[in-house]
């Protein structure tokens, strides 16, 4: 096999159109052998001698893309140290764009004898081991053009490429579960009637199948167990894994963005698939284990584990730190994807021990110029001492806000709260990003995720019910906030039925009608239920798959109506924060930008805020007091809206405020579906609003009136103009 020294840059394996560079740093190795493998599995050996700043690396000019390699790192076995080389294991490249086949369990893929974790093991490894391949950078995008959607207009659909389209009738059955399903003209339909602007994939970075689970006839479904962050997983592609997964993903990508819809990547650089020290030598830990992962600093033999999967990568090790760096860049420049959700983000701020919202990773971020101007939304917490970090990341990124999920939850079961934190939910949470100069799109508002109940589920049971997992029901959240109306699990009962579709309704409203980044479970549209299992990660079958055969049809159509309200009206997208200060009007007149209303009608006082009955709530929205600019520089003007909120188990009568310049409201949106196109309501008339229900007001359009041009109307006008006189001053003026 002809070798040239090559190129310490890039790392990995890149194709340049004659040839192969091959470049791997490991600073603890003695040698570096690259192995590459035929068709019929014959691995051939190259030593690569020439190292440079720790990176070794070679040109192989005879090889071409579909070349399958690997490679057995040579150095010291001495885990106590951190150092656990064994040669006798194939390791998959951390670079790799492309991976062939899976991880076959066994004594061999381990680098010590069961039983005995202090001892080594020699077994070879390379054909239980899945294998890197060169791939082939070029791809035709047609003049791809990212939709670049401001956050203050995006709609998030938080989607499995899998469990979104198996089941779909009209994806053809071969492409099913795969990246081409996902591009299939059946989803961006959904999509588009939904108002989506953005799919949120969980992982599609290359993941291994846990044995454990295989054991248990179960798998790693939704796929947080990354052993390849620059490879698109192979089982999602439906014509191959020898590079034709990763011109599949691109395709994927530029039909979504021909249709306007983003690319968001659920990305884990927390941890990988290698586990504590009882698990597999698949890749990095072979390669330099005290460089990639987080040590115990009293005995290396041992890893952080701040993520509850068995290890923690080192992000406080530059090349860990430019491993997670050039993986980001490589997804948004040659995979085009539009933004990142970083699973467990925490774990990356802990550049020593504590959570440090200015760690390294995150000063790499800020000043990146490739990797900062794309959608970056943290899970901002982790398993470790002070994990919890909702609103305490930096300001260029997004959260996603587990407090709007908990409180929104808590209000709608009528939990007794604090209205305050429900107003402050509502309307983008400016008690957690406002200080650090965010703005309440910093807020991922969601009800429902892909870790916990659907929201069918949210409303049909009390508890979870986790059996099918294999854990004795000890796995999955005990803390639900759900409510099950009476009965546990499924009912013919009408009346359980309808308050638990009016429930349904409720949540996905307020999320709608919510400031801030508004986030929809996959499914939830269509009423997608798990049986109540509220950890579905084990279950690939079609206990998570979404039943399109079984679809709640109004609900469907219930969520695209509230997502082109929100579309239409930018009142409920603002983009900066309520001030609750009067704004000028024209005619001289002032009112709020936002009023709180008591059912009377009358404003809520400091003391309603803290009473704890926490049930019922109403509010003002001012269409014409925005304070903000279009995209032209014209001023937004929109309408006026009242929201009415009733979370107890009564009817109420809600009062309706005298408005000067709004004479009658128009029901557009009323959960309880009694109230919705009524006639016109007038000002300070008394609405009868369901239990558990939400009602949306709109300011009523008054015809335009006809203009008399006579001489007698011109000098009515000019008497009228210089008539003295007052105008009543409504509630909310000032």
């Amino acid at each position: 096999m002809q070798t040239w020294p090559g190129s310490s840059y890039p790392l990995g394996a890149t194709f340049d159109g004659n040839g192969t560079n091959f470049a791997l740093f490991s600073e603890g190795a003695q040698r570096v052998e690259l192995c590459l493998f035929g068709d019929r599995g014959k691995e051939t050996r190259v030593d690569m001698v020439d190292v440079d700043a720790y990176v070794w690396h070679a040109y192989l000019p005879q090889v071409r893309p579909g070349q399958r390699y690997g490679y057995r790192v040579h150095g010291k076995n001495d885990p106590a140290s951190g150092a656990r080389f064994n040669p006798s294991k194939l390791l998959l490249d951390p670079y790799a764009k492309a991976v062939d086949g899976q991880v076959e369990w066994g004594q061999a893929v381990f680098g010590y004898d069961f039983g005995d974790p202090d001892s080594v093991n020699n077994d070879d490894s390379a054909s239980s081991m899945m294998k890197a391949v060169v791939v082939n950078p070029y791809f035709d995008w047609a003049g791809d053009r990212l939709p670049k959607t401001p956050y203050s207009e995006s709609f998030i659909y938080e989607a499995h490429v899998k469990g979104l389209t198996e089941r779909h009738p009209a994806i053809p059955e071969e492409i099913r579960g795969t990246y081409s399903a996902i591009a299939h003209p059946a989803i961006i339909e959904h999509l588009k009637k939904l108002g989506v602007t953005a799919i949120e994939l969980m992982p599609v970075h290359q993941f291994v199948n846990d044995s454990t689970l295989q054991d248990k006839g179960l798998s790693n479904y939704w796929g947080y167990n990354t052993i390849s962050f620059f490879a698109p997983q192979n089982t999602y592609s439906s014509t191959g894994d020898r590079g034709q997964q990763v011109e599949e993903f691109k395709g994927m990508v530029r039909t979504l963005h021909a249709a306007g819809i983003e690319v968001i990547l659920d990305v884990v650089y927390n941890h990988t698939a290698e586990g504590n020290h009882l698990g597999p030598t698949l890749s990095m830990r072979g390669i330099d284990n005290a460089a990639y992962y987080r040590l115990e600093d009293d005995d290396k033999r041992y890893y952080t584990d701040y993520t509850g999967t068995g290890n923690s990568l080192n992000a406080g090790n530059p090349h860990a730190l430019q491993l997670i760096m050039d993986s980001l860049r490589y997804w948004v420049l040659e995979m085009h994807v539009d933004g990142f959700r970083f699973d467990l983000a925490s774990a990356l701020a802990r550049e020593f021990y504590d959570v440090d919202r200015l760690a390294t990773f995150f000063e790499l971020v800020q000043q990146d110029p490739v990797v900062s101007q794309v959608k970056l939304i943290a899970e901002p917490w982790d398993v470790g001492p002070g994990g919890y970090q909702v609103g305490n990341f930096p300001p260029q990124w997004t959260e996603w806000n587990g407090k709007y999920r908990d409180t929104v939850r808590d209000f709608w079961r009528g939990e007794p709260q604090a209205l305050g934190e429900f107003a402050s939910r509502l309307t983008g949470s400016a008690d957690l990003y406002e200080h650090s100069g965010r703005r309440p799109v910093a807020s991922v508002n969601f009800v429902t995720a892909h870790d916990g109940f659907t929201l069918r589920d949210l409303v049909s049971y009390n508890d979870k019910h986790n059996d099918s997992n294999g854990e004795d029901g000890k796995d999955g959240a005990d803390d639900n906030r759900s409510m099950n109306f009476g009965v546990e699990g499924p009912t013919d009962d009408p009346a359980v039925n309808t308050m638990r579709a009016r429930q349904q309704r409720n949540f996905i409203a307020t999320l709608l009608l919510s400031q801030g980044v508004p986030m929809l479970l996959h499914g939830d549209e269509l009423g997608r239920t798990q049986q109540g299992n509220n950890n579905g990660y084990a279950q690939d079958n079609e206990l998570t798959w979404v039943d399109w055969d079984n679809v709640d049809h109004p609900l469907i159509e219930f969520t695209a109506a509230m997502a082109r309200l929100r579309h239409d009206h930018p009142t409920f997208r603002r983009r900066r924060f309520f001030d609750g200060r009067p704004v000028r009007m024209k005619k001289g007149e002032r009112r709020r930008d936002i009023a709180w209303l008591r059912p009377d009608g009358s404003l809520m006082q400091p003391d309603d805020w803290d009473s704890g009955f926490g049930r019922a709530v109403g509010v003002f929205l001012n269409g014409r007091g925005i304070r903000e600019r279009d995209r032209r520089g014209e001023p937004i003007v929109d309408k006026h809206f009242i929201v009415l909120f009733n979370a107890g188990d009564d009817v109420i009568d809600f009062h309706l405020p005298a408005l000067e310049d709004s004479p009658k409201w128009n029901v557009v949106i009323d959960t309880a579906g009694e109230q919705a196109d009524s006639e016109p309501i007038g000002p300070g008339a008394t609405v009868r609003l369901s239990a558990k229900a939400l009602m949306v007001l709109s300011e009523h359009d008054l015809p335009e009136p006809e203009i008399d041009h006579s001489v007698a109307a011109s000098l009515a006008a000019l008497t009228d103009a210089t008539m003295p006189g007052q105008s009543p001053k409504a509630e909310l003026e000032h």
